[in-house]
């Protein structure tokens, strides 16, 4: 979950026992947290380039009900004040979706659909995405410590399609692949303050694409975190990940948000 710490983390500097100081005054620190994220989905996107635009509304149960696979880990690291936040998403779904009637359009491998026309399409969609973001901690006071981060994130949308265009009595159908990707460049914070020995408080937020692959993109997590102890804790919180992409044909204009729940290991 996006970077969930243990309460015991690097980042606390609270007076401790004596059997945690030597994790509490530690150099560096690696942690690495597989998470859930019971994510809704809104938005609108493009199931080919140039297609028609579909607007999506999902609650979580819809989404698990077209999941055929999900995994959501981060890493995140220290070495003295430099910081490293990695987070890997993937997802693959199957949707159906019935579109119409619509202008003149043309599907790859079925040609021009004349005005009037409908299409239902059966839609396999694996969506990859992978945030690097390293920085500088530029607070590291006893009961806040304050990370500045730059990256990028990058972006692997790929579609495989059944595709069934009809107008009247006639029908077509064809199968068609398509992938696109883009990077966006992101700039963050990333605040964690200890409540007590165990108890933790951590919150993260970017903000990116500036026309260079999205138009923008931007996404936030707050999360609660307890430690059971020094190498294992749990985080329950929220996370959001907002992107508007329409370049060349293409539309992915989504919203994921929905509660996480993460384990963090310690290393």
């Amino acid at each position: 979950m996006g970077s969930a710490q243990a309460a015991h983390g690097e980042d606390t500097s609270l007076d401790v026992t004596q059997e945690h100081a030597p994790l509490e005054h530690q150099n560096s620190a690696l942690q690495v947290t597989p998470y859930i994220w019971a994510a809704r989905l809104d938005g609108r996107v493009s199931p080919f380039q140039r297609g028609p635009t579909i607007s999506v509304e999902k609650p979580f149960s819809d989404v698990v009900d077209d999941l055929n696979f999900g995994g959501f880990i981060n890493v995140w690291g220290r070495y003295d004040r430099f910081v490293l936040s990695g987070d890997i998403m993937y997802v693959d779904t199957t949707d159906i979706h019935n579109v119409g009637p619509l202008p003149a359009f043309s599907i790859p491998g079925l040609g021009v659909i004349p005005p009037g026309g409908n299409i239902d399409a059966k839609v396999d969609t694996k969506q990859f995405t992978a945030t690097l973001m390293g920085g500088y901690r530029v607070i590291n006071a006893p009961g806040l410590s304050l990370d500045a981060l730059a990256g990028a994130r990058v972006w692997h949308i790929s579609n495989r399609m059944k595709v069934t265009g009809s107008l009247g009595g006639l029908s077509k159908s064809a199968s068609y692949r398509e992938s696109f990707g883009w990077v966006d460049p992101l700039v963050g914070l990333r605040a964690f303050l200890p409540i007590t020995q165990k108890l933790s408080v951590q919150g993260q937020a970017d903000i990116g694409g500036f026309g260079a692959g999205s138009d923008f993109t931007w996404s936030a997590l707050v999360t609660v975190n307890y430690a059971f102890r020094d190498s294992l804790s749990t985080s329950v919180g929220y996370k959001l990940l907002d992107v508007d992409y329409d370049y060349n044909g293409h539309l992915y204009d989504t919203r994921l948000s929905g509660p996480a729940l993460g384990m963090t290991y310690q290393f």
